[in-house]
Protein backbone atom coordinates (compact mmCIF):
# COMPACT_ATOMS: atom_id res chain seq x y z
CA UNK A 1 0.00 0.00 0.00
CA UNK A 2 1.42 3.35 -1.05
CA UNK A 3 0.91 6.04 1.55
CA UNK A 4 0.03 9.50 0.36
CA UNK A 5 2.83 11.96 0.99
CA UNK A 6 2.07 14.36 3.80
CA UNK A 7 1.90 18.02 2.90
CA UNK A 8 4.78 19.88 4.56
CA UNK A 9 3.86 22.24 7.36
CA UNK A 10 3.27 25.78 6.07
CA UNK A 11 6.07 28.24 6.62
CA UNK A 12 6.70 31.91 5.97
CA UNK A 13 9.22 32.49 3.17
CA UNK A 14 12.45 34.07 4.40
CA UNK A 15 11.96 37.05 2.11
CA UNK A 16 8.55 37.74 3.67
CA UNK A 17 9.91 37.37 7.22
CA UNK A 18 12.66 39.85 6.36
CA UNK A 19 10.09 42.21 4.84
CA UNK A 20 8.03 42.05 8.03
CA UNK A 21 11.15 42.68 10.13
CA UNK A 22 11.85 45.74 8.00
CA UNK A 23 8.32 47.03 8.53
CA UNK A 24 8.64 46.57 12.28
CA UNK A 25 11.92 48.50 12.37
CA UNK A 26 10.34 51.20 10.17
CA UNK A 27 7.41 51.45 12.59
CA UNK A 28 9.82 52.08 15.49
CA UNK A 29 11.56 54.76 13.43
CA UNK A 30 8.23 56.38 12.52
CA UNK A 31 7.28 56.53 16.21
CA UNK A 32 10.64 58.16 16.95
CA UNK A 33 10.18 60.70 14.13
CA UNK A 34 6.92 62.00 15.60
CA UNK A 35 6.69 65.40 17.35
CA UNK A 36 5.12 66.91 19.42
CA UNK A 37 4.74 63.64 21.31
CA UNK A 38 4.42 64.67 24.97
CA UNK A 39 7.29 63.63 27.22
CA UNK A 40 8.96 61.30 24.73
CA UNK A 41 12.21 61.22 22.77
CA UNK A 42 11.99 62.37 19.15
CA UNK A 43 14.13 63.89 16.40
CA UNK A 44 13.50 67.29 18.04
CA UNK A 45 14.44 66.69 21.68
CA UNK A 46 14.81 64.07 24.43
CA UNK A 47 11.53 64.80 26.19
CA UNK A 48 11.49 63.74 29.84
CA UNK A 49 14.62 61.60 29.45
CA UNK A 50 18.27 62.29 30.27
CA UNK A 51 19.72 58.86 29.46
CA UNK A 52 18.65 58.46 25.82
CA UNK A 53 18.30 60.48 22.63
CA UNK A 54 17.37 60.19 18.97
CA UNK A 55 20.59 58.37 18.08
CA UNK A 56 20.06 55.86 20.89
CA UNK A 57 16.67 54.91 19.47
CA UNK A 58 18.01 54.74 15.92
CA UNK A 59 20.69 52.25 16.95
CA UNK A 60 18.10 50.20 18.82
CA UNK A 61 15.64 50.06 15.90
CA UNK A 62 18.38 48.92 13.53
CA UNK A 63 19.64 46.25 15.95
CA UNK A 64 16.14 44.83 16.41
CA UNK A 65 15.27 44.43 12.74
CA UNK A 66 16.63 40.86 12.30
CA UNK A 67 14.94 39.70 15.50
CA UNK A 68 11.57 40.93 14.30
CA UNK A 69 12.19 38.90 11.15
CA UNK A 70 13.00 35.85 13.28
CA UNK A 71 9.77 36.32 15.22
CA UNK A 72 7.84 36.43 11.94
CA UNK A 73 9.57 33.24 10.83
CA UNK A 74 8.83 31.57 14.17
CA UNK A 75 5.17 32.55 13.94
CA UNK A 76 5.02 30.97 10.52
CA UNK A 77 6.42 27.76 11.98
CA UNK A 78 3.73 27.59 14.66
CA UNK A 79 5.93 28.67 17.57
CA UNK A 80 4.51 28.67 21.09
CA UNK A 81 4.91 31.58 23.49
CA UNK A 82 8.00 30.08 25.13
CA UNK A 83 9.86 30.13 21.84
CA UNK A 84 8.75 33.69 21.10
CA UNK A 85 9.94 34.75 24.55
CA UNK A 86 13.37 33.24 23.91
CA UNK A 87 13.75 35.24 20.71
CA UNK A 88 12.47 38.30 22.55
CA UNK A 89 15.14 37.92 25.22
CA UNK A 90 17.81 37.69 22.54
CA UNK A 91 16.37 40.85 20.95
CA UNK A 92 16.48 42.63 24.29
CA UNK A 93 20.14 41.68 24.74
CA UNK A 94 20.90 43.07 21.26
CA UNK A 95 19.04 46.27 22.14
CA UNK A 96 21.00 46.75 25.36
CA UNK A 97 24.25 46.08 23.54
CA UNK A 98 23.40 48.67 20.86
CA UNK A 99 22.35 51.32 23.39
CA UNK A 100 24.96 50.81 26.08
CA UNK A 101 22.48 49.30 28.50
CA UNK A 102 19.56 51.69 27.92
CA UNK A 103 16.03 50.27 27.62
CA UNK A 104 14.65 51.96 24.53
CA UNK A 105 12.28 49.36 23.09
CA UNK A 106 11.55 46.58 25.58
CA UNK A 107 7.81 47.16 25.29
CA UNK A 108 7.96 47.33 21.49
CA UNK A 109 9.93 44.09 21.32
CA UNK A 110 7.00 42.49 23.12
CA UNK A 111 4.10 44.18 21.32
CA UNK A 112 5.38 44.69 17.79
CA UNK A 113 7.22 41.37 18.06
CA UNK A 114 3.97 39.51 18.73
CA UNK A 115 2.36 41.21 15.75
CA UNK A 116 5.31 40.14 13.59
CA UNK A 117 4.82 36.55 14.74
CA UNK A 118 1.11 36.82 13.96
CA UNK A 119 1.84 38.22 10.50
CA UNK A 120 4.21 35.32 9.85
CA UNK A 121 1.55 32.87 10.98
CA UNK A 122 -1.11 34.46 8.79
CA UNK A 123 1.13 34.43 5.75
CA UNK A 124 2.13 30.80 6.25
CA UNK A 125 -1.47 29.61 6.51
CA UNK A 126 -2.63 31.16 3.29
CA UNK A 127 -2.91 29.12 0.14
CA UNK A 128 -2.37 31.04 -3.09
CA UNK A 129 -5.54 31.46 -5.13
CA UNK A 130 -4.73 31.72 -8.83
CA UNK A 131 -1.24 32.84 -7.89
CA UNK A 132 -2.42 35.78 -5.76
CA UNK A 133 -2.11 35.99 -2.00
CA UNK A 134 -4.71 37.99 -0.05
CA UNK A 135 -3.62 41.06 1.86
CA UNK A 136 -2.77 40.92 5.53
CA UNK A 137 -5.38 42.67 7.65
CA UNK A 138 -4.91 44.25 11.07
CA UNK A 139 -7.86 42.35 12.50
CA UNK A 140 -6.42 39.04 11.34
CA UNK A 141 -3.12 39.71 13.10
CA UNK A 142 -4.64 40.89 16.36
CA UNK A 143 -7.03 37.94 16.42
CA UNK A 144 -4.12 35.54 15.96
CA UNK A 145 -2.26 37.05 18.91
CA UNK A 146 -5.33 36.76 21.12
CA UNK A 147 -6.30 33.26 20.03
CA UNK A 148 -2.87 31.62 19.81
CA UNK A 149 -0.92 33.24 22.60
CA UNK A 150 -3.38 35.21 24.74
CA UNK A 151 -3.68 32.64 27.51
CA UNK A 152 0.09 32.06 27.65
CA UNK A 153 0.70 35.82 27.79
CA UNK A 154 -1.55 36.21 30.83
CA UNK A 155 -0.26 33.13 32.64
CA UNK A 156 3.41 33.72 31.82
CA UNK A 157 6.11 35.12 34.11
CA UNK A 158 5.88 38.75 35.20
CA UNK A 159 9.21 40.65 35.12
CA UNK A 160 10.01 41.67 38.68
CA UNK A 161 11.62 45.02 37.95
CA UNK A 162 9.68 46.41 34.99
CA UNK A 163 7.57 49.55 35.23
CA UNK A 164 4.56 47.52 34.14
CA UNK A 165 4.93 44.99 36.95
CA UNK A 166 5.34 47.80 39.46
CA UNK A 167 2.14 49.43 38.22
CA UNK A 168 0.38 46.06 38.39
CA UNK A 169 1.33 45.69 42.05
CA UNK A 170 0.58 49.31 43.05
CA UNK A 171 -2.45 50.17 40.93
CA UNK A 172 -3.77 46.90 39.50
CA UNK A 173 -3.07 48.10 35.97
CA UNK A 174 -2.97 45.41 33.30
CA UNK A 175 -0.53 47.23 31.03
CA UNK A 176 1.08 45.74 27.94
CA UNK A 177 0.35 42.13 28.93
CA UNK A 178 -3.41 42.59 29.02
CA UNK A 179 -3.36 44.75 25.88
CA UNK A 180 -1.55 42.00 23.98
CA UNK A 181 -3.63 39.17 25.44
CA UNK A 182 -6.80 40.96 24.36
CA UNK A 183 -5.48 41.35 20.80
CA UNK A 184 -4.27 44.98 20.96
CA UNK A 185 -7.74 46.56 21.05
CA UNK A 186 -6.39 50.09 21.48
CA UNK A 187 -4.03 49.86 18.51
CA UNK A 188 -6.76 48.42 16.31
CA UNK A 189 -9.84 50.36 17.44
CA UNK A 190 -8.26 53.67 18.51
CA UNK A 191 -4.83 54.05 16.96
CA UNK A 192 -5.59 52.94 13.40
CA UNK A 193 -8.81 54.96 12.93
CA UNK A 194 -7.12 58.04 14.43
CA UNK A 195 -4.08 57.62 12.16
CA UNK A 196 -6.31 57.51 9.10
CA UNK A 197 -8.43 60.42 10.34
CA UNK A 198 -5.22 62.39 10.81
CA UNK A 199 -4.27 61.79 7.18
CA UNK A 200 -7.66 63.12 6.11
CA UNK A 201 -7.35 66.20 8.34
CA UNK A 202 -3.78 67.22 7.56
CA UNK A 203 -2.45 64.99 4.85
CA UNK A 204 1.00 64.58 6.40
CA UNK A 205 2.21 61.35 7.96
CA UNK A 206 3.84 62.92 11.02
CA UNK A 207 0.71 64.95 11.80
CA UNK A 208 -1.41 61.81 11.39
CA UNK A 209 0.83 60.00 13.89
CA UNK A 210 0.41 62.88 16.36
CA UNK A 211 -3.37 62.50 16.06
CA UNK A 212 -3.06 58.78 16.69
CA UNK A 213 -0.75 59.32 19.65
CA UNK A 214 -3.03 61.80 21.40
CA UNK A 215 -6.01 59.51 20.75
CA UNK A 216 -4.18 56.63 22.45
CA UNK A 217 -3.00 58.87 25.29
CA UNK A 218 -6.60 59.91 25.98
CA UNK A 219 -7.75 56.37 26.80
CA UNK A 220 -4.81 54.03 27.53
CA UNK A 221 -3.93 53.07 31.11
CA UNK A 222 -0.24 53.75 30.51
CA UNK A 223 1.87 52.03 33.17
CA UNK A 224 4.86 54.26 32.44
CA UNK A 225 2.75 57.27 33.36
CA UNK A 226 1.60 55.49 36.49
CA UNK A 227 5.21 54.71 37.37
CA UNK A 228 6.37 58.31 36.96
CA UNK A 229 3.33 60.31 37.98
CA UNK A 230 1.02 57.99 39.88
CA UNK A 231 -2.73 57.96 39.36
CA UNK A 232 -2.82 61.78 39.28
CA UNK A 233 -0.20 61.90 36.55
CA UNK A 234 -2.11 59.41 34.44
CA UNK A 235 -5.37 61.28 34.89
CA UNK A 236 -3.82 64.67 34.08
CA UNK A 237 -2.18 63.24 30.96
CA UNK A 238 -5.44 61.75 29.75
CA UNK A 239 -7.30 65.00 30.34
CA UNK A 240 -4.68 67.01 28.43
CA UNK A 241 -5.01 64.64 25.48
CA UNK A 242 -8.79 64.78 25.57
CA UNK A 243 -8.74 68.61 25.57
CA UNK A 244 -6.41 68.62 22.57
CA UNK A 245 -8.71 66.27 20.67
CA UNK A 246 -11.90 68.07 21.73
CA UNK A 247 -10.46 71.32 20.39
CA UNK A 248 -9.99 69.70 17.00
CA UNK A 249 -6.74 67.75 17.31
CA UNK A 250 -4.48 68.33 14.33
CA UNK A 251 -7.45 69.96 12.60
CA UNK A 252 -6.67 73.14 14.58
CA UNK A 253 -4.73 75.80 12.70
CA UNK A 254 -2.29 76.06 15.63
CA UNK A 255 -2.23 72.37 16.52
CA UNK A 256 1.57 72.25 16.72
CA UNK A 257 1.58 75.06 19.28
CA UNK A 258 -1.10 73.35 21.36
CA UNK A 259 0.57 69.93 21.24
CA UNK A 260 3.96 71.44 22.04
CA UNK A 261 2.50 73.11 25.14
CA UNK A 262 1.33 69.69 26.39
CA UNK A 263 4.79 68.31 25.63
CA UNK A 264 6.51 71.03 27.67
CA UNK A 265 4.21 70.38 30.62
CA UNK A 266 4.99 66.66 30.50
CA UNK A 267 8.72 67.42 30.42
CA UNK A 268 8.38 69.78 33.37
CA UNK A 269 6.64 67.03 35.35
CA UNK A 270 8.94 64.27 33.98
CA UNK A 271 5.97 62.34 32.61
CA UNK A 272 6.69 59.83 29.85
CA UNK A 273 3.87 57.78 28.25
CA UNK A 274 6.08 54.98 26.95
CA UNK A 275 3.18 52.54 26.72
CA UNK A 276 1.42 54.84 24.27
CA UNK A 277 4.64 55.12 22.27
CA UNK A 278 4.73 51.33 21.95
CA UNK A 279 1.09 51.28 20.88
CA UNK A 280 1.78 53.99 18.30
CA UNK A 281 4.55 51.79 16.88
CA UNK A 282 2.14 48.83 16.84
CA UNK A 283 -0.47 51.00 15.10
CA UNK A 284 2.00 52.07 12.43
CA UNK A 285 3.12 48.47 11.93
CA UNK A 286 -0.47 47.31 11.40
CA UNK A 287 -1.03 50.15 8.95
CA UNK A 288 2.15 49.31 7.02
CA UNK A 289 1.31 45.60 6.90
CA UNK A 290 -2.12 46.31 5.47
CA UNK A 291 -0.39 48.12 2.61
CA UNK A 292 1.07 44.80 1.46
CA UNK A 293 4.43 43.92 -0.12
Amino acid sequence: MVRKAERPAPQTPVVIAEWLGGLASAALTAELETWPKPGLVSHIDTGSHDDMDHATFQRSAAALRPYFGRLAQAGGEGADMDRLRRIGREAEAAMLDATGGVNTHRGAIFGVGLLCAAAGAAWAEWRPVQGVRPRLHAGTLTDIVRQRWGEAIVSGPIPLHSHGSGALRRFGAGGARMEAAAGFPHARRVGLPALRLGRALAGGEEAARVQAFFSLLAVVEDTNLLHRGGAAGLQDAREAARRFLADGGIGQSDWVVQAAAVHRDFVRRRLSPGGCADLLAATVFLDLVEGGP
